[in-house]
């Protein structure tokens, strides 16, 4: 995993902020910080269409009121979108089944509620990046960019009707004496890898200045941190999803929020060895 290459593969006009993204059935789906729209990009036509999440969808909508979708993950066929939950408004969780259109949108407050309560986060600290569901546990990837730096895994039993969430913190090696924390993550077989960037705030709304991003591994059974390397020093990469794997090595693709009004996203095309 030492030995990593990263090359832009991607140049996609009409998406901008790209936060998240899921590679599945020869399509690549993104979703977007500031827009109400799920992205959806046929590579090998190099053509993408715009899902609409909900009634009059926007595009670059102020930050005050942005949904921050910021997590993106699949279940039983459907893709699962969430958003961060860092202020009242970011708390929508969307379902979209590409077989039959059908998008069902719910409010995820109350669970938000509850994960902050039985681990007590404070309101202003709470900012899901990632999502991970199996048939068995739900894992919320925690980015702590608050002032109490709370940055982990939160996970509870997904087909329980009472939900017990338990935590468990990471503090990952620093890039120039500053804590990189969780902006997403996925599961290949029986591993977690997960992005992670070190940035010069401590805060979950306002950004600050980038100083790179890790790639690492942790084991779902133990959910002990295996391994990790940097792989950027001015990329803040926000999206992480399995491209193509062989005997030896994995492909990711990954996105970067460019925290512009541009509507272009770079998308990049990671290299790791399984060791």
């Amino acid at each position: 995993m030492e030995k990593f290459q990263l090359a832009l593969l991607l140049k996609i006009a009409g998406i901008g902020s790209a936060s998240g993204l899921l590679y599945q059935n020869n399509k690549l789906y993104i979703i977007s910080d500031n827009s109400n729209y799920l992205y959806e990009y046929k590579i090998s036509e190099e053509k993408l269409n715009k899902i609409a999440l909900t009634e009059n969808p926007q595009e670059n909508i102020p930050k005050k009121e942005k949904p921050d979708f910021e997590a993106i993950s699949n279940k039983d066929n459907e893709i699962v979108i969430l958003g961060s939950g860092s202020t009242e408004n970011r708390n929508k969780i969307i379902q979209y089944k590409p077989s039959s259109k059908k998008i069902k949108t719910k409010d995820f407050t109350e669970m938000y509620k509850l994960i902050k309560s039985q681990l007590s986060i404070a309101d202003e600290e709470l900012n899901i990046e990632g999502l991970i569901i199996t048939d068995k546990t739900i894992y919320f990837f925690q980015r702590g960019n608050g002032e109490s730096g709370k940055n982990g895994i939160i996970y509870a039993d997904d087909d329980a009707t009472t939900f017990n969430f338990k935590f468990i913190p990471f503090d990952l090696p620093k890039i120039k004496n500053v804590a990189p924390i969780f902006t997403d993550a996925i599961l290949v077989d029986d591993k977690i890898y997960f992005l992670a960037a070190a940035e010069n705030t401590t805060s979950t709304y306002l950004d600050g200045e980038v100083l790179g991003t890790i790639i690492g591994r942790i084991d779902l059974k133990t959910l002990a941190l295996e391994k990790t390397i940097q792989i950027a020093d001015n990329h803040k990469f926000e999206g992480l999803t399995l491209y193509k794997k062989t005997e030896t090595n994995l492909e990711f693709l990954l996105c970067e929020d460019n925290d512009t009004e541009v509507l272009e996203s770079d998308i990049y095309r990671l290299v790791i060895s399984k060791e």
